[in-house]
């Protein structure tokens, strides 16, 4: 009998005992597979070649964000196709939260309503992360014109429409529409010189060969500091830090806000909560004092949405540029 009421007793404790380790297991097999995300190093592919703006942005956010989670970022440059290659592999990619895109308004909004026959659906074959920054593009010209603020250089091209050009990094580029909007809003008459890339325009905008050019703040800042170029306006609704004494293009034209921004994309079914904790990762790193210097120094602004902000404010210029692309019937193969 002392023998059976010890052996129920030893039972007892070890049910006990054995309780909490059940409930962990019940709760492991609760949750999701990926639940440790991220437990291996993740790719992230920049649609440009390095050492560009968009690239640059890039880098700095994900060295943070790899600090942040304890595991690295690896940019992959992948140019080519307007962007579009790099979309085709990351759409095509396992939805697991281990590839990601670092897009720009050209390769996330622009591509979408220019670009036929595309190789993925733009709007479908993506879930929106986070958006990462945004800054002023600013409109400068060559210093020999005769034009010193923007009132007199829409005057100048009003009063001789098609004397003067623009160079622009390409047909249907966001730079392209960016300056049709100017030529429409504006009433004027400016003629475009496409190009392989605004890095190929400038030589000719220092030598007067093209008048104007609508170009990201960041690359254009010492030419501008320089005097090789005159800054007449920036394309956002306020002015920018850097360039304080320079007016928001909205001061003259009050319907035109054309930021660039960049923003994080993953694979359509990527789960919720590791798109969510993703952003979360990148407004932390953008916030932080060192990187929030580094950015605002090159004049960008961080910002690091939740993916519901990014998503309405995606489509919100999916319109946008849509209007452009179709008012300056503006439509690739």
């Amino acid at each position: 009998m002392f023998a059976g009421r010890k052996l129920r007793r030893s039972i007892c404790w070890l049910s006990i005992l054995a309780m909490p380790a059940l409930a962990s297991f019940n709760v492991a097999l609760a949750q999701p597979a990926d639940s440790a995300w991220p437990s291996k190093p993740i790719k992230m592919y920049v649609p440009f070649p390095p050492g560009g703006g968009v690239d640059n942005v890039a880098r700095v956010i994900a060295e943070r964000v790899s600090k942040q989670i304890g595991q690295p970022i690896v940019i992959e440059n992948q140019g080519g196709g307007g962007g579009t290659i790099a979309s085709a592999m990351v759409a095509r990619a396992p939805a697991d939260g281990y590839t990601f895109v670092f897009h720009s308004v050209s390769g996330a909004v622009v591509n979408a309503v220019t670009m036929k026959n595309l190789r993925y659906d733009p709007i479908n074959d993506f879930a929106p992360v986070t958006l990462a920054s945004r800054f002023p593009l600013v409109l400068v010209v060559h210093p020999g014109l005769p034009a010193k603020n923007l009132q007199e250089f829409i005057a100048l091209t009003r009063e001789n429409p098609g004397k003067y050009s623009y160079g622009s990094s390409g047909v249907g580029t966001s730079i392209h529409l960016a300056a049709e909007l100017f030529n429409k809003l504006a009433k004027t008459n400016i003629v475009h010189v496409p190009y392989k890339g605004t890095v190929a325009v400038v030589p000719d905008l220092l030598a007067g060969r093209v008048d104007m050019l609508i170009d990201g703040l960041p690359p254009q800042a010492q030419h501008i500091a320089s005097g090789k170029v005159r800054a007449l306006a920036v394309t956002t609704t306020s002015r920018s830090p850097k360039l304080p004494d320079v007016p928001s293009m909205s001061e003259a034209l009050p319907e035109y806000d054309i930021p660039f921004w960049t923003g994080i994309f993953a694979p359509a079914k990527t789960p919720k909560h590791i798109v969510e904790r993703f952003a979360d990762e990148v407004r932390k790193a953008v916030n932080s004092p060192e990187t929030a210097k580094r950015l605002a120094d090159a004049g960008i602004e961080g910002v690091g949405s939740t993916p519901q902000e990014f998503d309405k404010y995606w489509r919100q210029q999916l319109t946008v540029y849509e209007r452009i692309a179709k008012e300056s019937n503006i439509k690739l193969d």
